[in-house]
Parts: C-alpha cells; sequence; structure tokens
C-alpha cells in the first residue's frame, strides 16, 4: 500500500505512511547497465538484512506463533514514473497468485514489507531503506516512492517480508531538471493477450539497454477466452468482480518474461479498454445495455486491481471509478513523455456521419488544457504524446468512398485536429500509439486530405506483444490502406516492440519482432529503422 489518501467515500483510508527514503552521502561508482533478470534474491547476507531492521535469516518469523509465508514475490517487482530524484517501487505479496479470493493466499492480517535501495547489486552500501504495512484491501500489494537519490544513476532495489527476499530489481531515476542528456534510450509496446502467445518478446526486452519502458494499454484482456497453446484464462469467464480482476492480474504477471521485463528498468504504464472491457467509453459499455451507474462499479474495482498491479504513485490511485492517469514525465531538456487517457472522458463511438462534431470528445476538457499547457511551455527539443488508439486518419476502403475506425482518433476528428494544431507548433512533436495490433509509420499532415499538405508530426505505431497471435508481414487490405492513406509509409503485423534512441539531432526507431508467439523461444530481430530528423517532422528510412 501506498501513504494516506481519501477514500472513495471522502473518508481517509488510514494506510501508514511511506517513510520518505533515507540517503547518505555516495560516493561509489556508478553501477553497470547490466539488466537484471528475475530469479532468486542473490548476494543477500544476514548482516545487510539485519541493517534494514529486519531479523537476521536464521531468525525465528517477526511474530512468535504466524505460520510462515512461503515464497510470497511469485508476481516479481517492479519500478515506475522515474522522477530526478526517485522513482516509485512496487511488489506484491501472492504465495498463491490465483487463489479464488483474489488475496494470493495471504492470511487475513495486515503485513509489514521492508525495502532497500542501492548503487551496488549486492547492496554492499545501502542509499535508502524503509517499512510499508500492507493488507487485504489493498490485494497486500506495495507501492513505495523513493525520493532522494541521484539523478540519472541506476539503483537496485528489492523488498523482504518475514524471512522471505524478492527478487532484485534495477531502476534509474530521470535526468536532473536543465540538464542536456546526450541519449535517451525508452521502448513502448501494448497488448499482450495471454492466451495468444509467449511471453517471449517482453523476455527479449529485458535484455536491451534502456532508460525506460512505455506501456500503452491493454495489460490483460478481460475475456474468458483460453485460446489454443495451452494458455487459458483464469478465471475461465469474463471478469467483473474485484477478485476476478485481481486473479486475471496476478496470472498475467506469473509469467517470467513479463517479471524479467518489469525488473530490468522503470515502466511507464496507461490503460486502454481491456483493462475493464472492450471499447468501454466512459460510463458507457460498448455495444451492451448496461447501466452506466453499474458500468461505473465495474469500472471502479477494475481500476482498483490495475492500480494494484502497477508500479504508479499514490496521485495515480483510483478514488471510486476515477482514475488520475494522464501525466507527464520529463527526461531533462532532451524529451518531454505527456502520458494520455483516451477512455475515462471520452464521448461514446458514433457512425461516421457524426464523426465532425465538434462536441465530440476523446480527451475530455480538463485533460485538453492540460495537455495544451504542457505542449506551449515545453522547454524540451523533443515532446512525445503516449497513448492508445490510432491518431492519424485511416481510410479503410478503395475509391471514393471512406470508411474509419469508430474507436480511433479518426471518430473525434475535430478534437484530434485541434491536437493536430497544436503539435504543429510543438518542438519535434512524436506520437507513440499502441492499440492495433500491427506496426505502422505516419506523416501527420496538415491536412490529412491534402498528401501535399506540410508534414507537422510523426505518429509511430507499435504491434502487439502478443494480441492477435503470431501475426503475419501484411494482410491483403493493407495494400488498400497504404494506397488510400498516402500518409502512412508502413505496415507490418509480427509481434515485438518499437525501441527508440533519442538524441539531440534525431530519433530512431527500430521495429522488433519476433517470428512467433504460439510457441516459445522465438529469437527477435530488426524488421525496419526508420529515423526523425531534429527539425524536420516525418521519417526517413535507414537501413
Amino acid at each position: 500500500m501506498s501513504g494516506t489518501v481519501p477514500s472513495p467515500h471522502g473518508s481517509p483510508d488510514q494506510t501508514p505512511v511511506v517513510p520518505s527514503a533515507r540517503t547518505r552521502s555516495a560516493s561509489a561508482p556508478a553501477t553497470t547497465r547490466r539488466q537484471v533478470l528475475v530469479g532468486g534474491a542473490v548476494g543477500l547476507g544476514a548482516a545487510a538484512l539485519v541493517g534494514l531492521g529486519a531479523p537476521a535469516a536464521h531468525a525465528s518469523p517477526v511474530r512468535r506463533g504466524w505460520a510462515r509465508v512461503s515464497d510470497p514475490f511469485t508476481l516479481g517487482v517492479a519500478s515506475g514514473d522515474p522522477l530526478p530524484d526517485g522513482v516509485v517501487l512496487w511488489t506484491r505479496l501472492a504465495p498463491d497468485p490465483l487463489a479464488e479470493n483474489g488475496l494470493g493466499g495471504m492470511p487475513d492480517r495486515r503485513a509489514q514489507v521492508l525495502w532497500q535501495v542501492s548503487e551496488h547489486e549486492d547492496f554492499r552500501g545501502i542509499t535508502a531503506s524503509g517499512h510499508v504495512e500492507t493488507g487485504p484491501e489493498a490485494a497486500y500489494s506495495v507501492h513505495v516512492e523513493v525520493n532522494g537519490l541521484r539523478p540519472g544513476a541506476d539503483y537496485f532495489y528489492r523488498f523482504r517480508t518475514g524471512n522471505e527476499i524478492s527478487p532484485v530489481g534495477r531502476t534509474r531515476t530521470a535526468p536532473a531538471p536543465g540538464s542536456s542528456p546526450e541519449r535517451f534510450s525508452f521502448a513502448f509496446a501494448s497488448c499482450q493477450n495471454y492466451t495468444h502467445g509467449h511471453y517471449t518478446a517482453q523476455a527479449h526486452l529485458a535484455q536491451e539497454d534502456l532508460d525506460l519502458v512505455a506501456f500503452l494499454g491493454d495489460y490483460i484482456y478481460e475475456g474468458g477466452g483460453q485460446g489454443t497453446i495451452g494458455r487459458g484464462h483464469l478465471p475461465a469467464y469474463e471478469t467483473t468482480s474485484l477478485s476476478d480482476y485481481r486473479i486475471r492480474h496476478a496470472q498475467y504477471k506469473t509469467d517470467e518474461g513479463l517479471q524479467a521485463a518489469h525488473a530490468a528498468f522503470p515502466w511507464a504504464v496507461v490503460f486502454d479498454d481491456h483493462e475493464v472491457e472492450n471499447n468501454w467509453a466512459d460510463d458507457t459499455s460498448y455495444g451492451e445495455d448496461v447501466d452506466p451507474e453499474e458500468f461505473l462499479r465495474r469500472r471502479a474495482r477494475a481500476f482498483q486491481a490495475y492500480y494494484e498491479h502497477m508500479p504508479l504513485r499514490s496521485a495515480q490511485r483510483p478514488h471510486g471509478p476515477d482514475l488520475q492517469l494522464f501525466r507527464r514525465l520529463s527526461f531533462g531538456d532532451l524529451f518531454d513523455l505527456h502520458l494520455l487517457d483516451t477512455r475515462q472522458y471520452r464521448s461514446v463511438q458514433a457512425e461516421d456521419g457524426e464523426r465532425d462534431d465538434p462536441a465530440r470528445t476523446l480527451l475530455g476538457q480538463r485533460q485538453r488544457e492540460w495537455l495544451f499547457d504542457g505542449l506551449a511551455n515545453s522547454g524540451a527539443r523533443w515532446n512525445v504524446l503516449a497513448q492508445q488508439v490510432f491518431f492519424s486518419q485511416r481510410d479503410f476502403t478503395d475509391g471514393d468512398d471512406a470508411t474509419y475506425s469508430d474507436d480511433a482518433w479518426d471518430n473525434y476528428r475535430v478534437e484530434r485536429d485541434s491536437v493536430r494544431d497544436r503539435l504543429a507548433s510543438t518542438a519535434n512533436p512524436v506520437v507513440v500509439t499502441g492499440d492495433v495490433h500491427a506496426n505502422y509509420v505516419c506523416d501527420v499532415k496538415a491536412d490529412f486530405d491534402d498528401p501535399d499538405s506540410a508534414t507537422v508530426a510523426t505518429e509511430l505505431v507499435g504491434t502487439s506483444f502478443t494480441s492477435g497471435g503470431d501475426g503475419m508481414d501484411q494482410r491483403p487490405t493493407d495494400a488498400v490502406q497504404l494506397q488510400e492513406n498516402p500518409h502512412i509509409h508502413y505496415i507490418n503485423r509480427r509481434r515485438g516492440y518499437v525501441r527508440n534512441v533519442v538524441t539531440p539531432t534525431e530519433w530512431t526507431a527500430d521495429y522488433r519482432v519476433v517470428d512467433y508467439v504460439s510457441e516459445p523461444g522465438a529469437p527477435i530481430g530488426d524488421l525496419a529503422r526508420f529515423v526523425i530528423d531534429e527539425g524536420t517532422p516525418g521519417v526517413r528510412p535507414r537501413g
């Protein structure tokens, strides 16, 4: 659990506040950027554990008479939302992660969790440490907001409860405000349906050299599908209750490839639709006659489970059906990451004839104003919109007729065009997108209906980790998309992620794919590489 926050009903949740990080002068050299894979906690001596305030490894459990909780760190560890002086650390105690009540097999009592941060993988020197309590109301999840760390520095972290020690994770703080980094490396990814494929791409991701992973939605899928590869969903029906959502999140997090990717870098996460229900909009269930109040109760349950399983700060803790997801991360003067929410505030999907209604919104007024203010006041060289659904215009029909997706920005054309116009006056704007289970590269045009109009930004769309199964290079209908949308330069439907290296002069995007996900063990390779030059919107291929 994290610190004291108001409950959805306005009364305070009396959760112990997480202590601030206790820091000391750090004279040791920076750690290497070697990736830390999930495994046993290595090199954890009794002296270091006593220094944390816990009993030595040979001691009896914390309270006499309590049964020992065996291996409670089955879901791994994670970090997220790095700031120049700190990060949020996450774990969840779950010795039986798929227990039917959704509480992970924990006994019905509060648990104390100790945490440490070090510049050394063997923890021979402790930079920060503390403790927090958690309990069944949070599914025994832990969110620690560590501060007092050095900017642009690598750290290792771990947790302990009783005599059990977590795997070790590695994280990295953001560069100092006003600094001028020479390089920022991140990957973006989305859509990891557990039943559709093995998490091979996630395991490869853990081996990369990255400062951040941006996950753009569909972390879980709510349906009860069982698939054909022996990775059927639990529970074996559509999730609607809090325990359902908790079990589903836990099932996904038991995968070692996903655990490895979380343990290797900080993540910045946003949800899309499947974390709640397919294609939902605000208080409306998509295609089903559900009372809005009932849907909001379901949304509240889904949001609670989502927060319990993500490395998010207390500012993102949900209050009933509301969760403050949109936020901004800065990385010196090089890179501003504007993380958007395209679900909670959107108008309900409409027919094509209504898409030009200026009252229709995907962002909602408050988020739109926040975004426009952030873009206007950004001092970063690159401005990145990290969001869920296809931004550029995408006509699916050959000839004079046109059809568009009702779930993408095309269904909210007036607002999309207003965002596009703001991007046109912003330094080096790039939109990164998930959702569609395919790789695309697009020029964002001043007028999508005029191919000769100015290119004002770039959209990079990433494929799914697994959703859709093994994938393919292209569908027959993709030729129509390329013909009808000359601003779309590239389509490919293999599975993987997009790795990006950003410098003051250029942005290089590598589309990394695996050949298959229906079986484990696929190798990964670079399918295509594109470059965006500083000061020149649009992409050029690089061999």
